[in-house]
């Protein structure tokens, strides 16, 4: 039995800080609180392992780029085995359509035009497993999407967004002991 975690984003410091890499500021917080073990390559990814209630828990931040994450994911997939995608896999991404600070989490659905989640969804064959969506806010009228999720938040944005982050690792944690659909309650009522 095992729990993979993902969280979605760019590899390199110069998208460390960006809208897109909000799912990965969600895991580096879970590594944390779990006090995983050390963090090492393998599956086209960053690994952390630890383990909550007797269950091991992966945290996988993929090292390709966004519109590669299925084939980072796919990797350890295939090396895991997860009995069932369905409770055992959750990816945390950056969501446009979600106001800045709002998370969402929900137990399957389609990529909703974020291409890290088209890529796994394509590389899976399935969009059955949960997932934990972090508000980035739509772009400005002039703004490329492109642009907008590559750019830096406000400092006003920064504080909720860091709190919403924190807030989809404390879902993440309680995700690892308790059924998806039960967390999913609970966060969803509370945001």
């Amino acid at each position: 039995m095992a729990k993979i975690i993902v969280g979605l984003g760019n590899p390199g410091k110069q998208y460390a800080q960006t809208r897109h890499n909000v799912g990965v500021w969600c895991v580096l917080r879970v590594i944390e609180t779990l006090h995983a073990g050390s963090v090492k390559e393998k599956w086209k990814s960053l690994v952390a392992e630890a383990t909550v209630q007797g269950e091991r828990v992966y945290l996988i931040l993929p090292q390709t780029y966004m519109n590669l994450s299925g084939e980072a994911v796919r990797a350890a997939v295939d090396f895991l085995k997860p009995e069932n995608i369905q409770q055992d896999l959750i990816v945390v991404y950056d969501d446009m359509d979600l106001p800045v600070g709002r998370i969402r989490l929900r137990e399957k659905g389609s990529a909703g035009g974020h291409n890290g989640m088209k890529s796994i969804i394509e590389h899976l064959g399935t969009e059955a497993f949960p997932r934990i969506r972090i508000g980035i806010g739509r772009p400005a009228f002039d703004m490329m999407v492109t642009d907008h999720v590559l750019s830096r938040f406000s400092r006003a944005q920064r504080s909720s967004v860091e709190e919403a982050a924190g807030r989809a690792a404390d879902a993440v944690v309680a995700a690892c002991a308790a059924p998806f659909a039960t967390v999913m309650n609970v966060f969803n009522s509370a945001d």
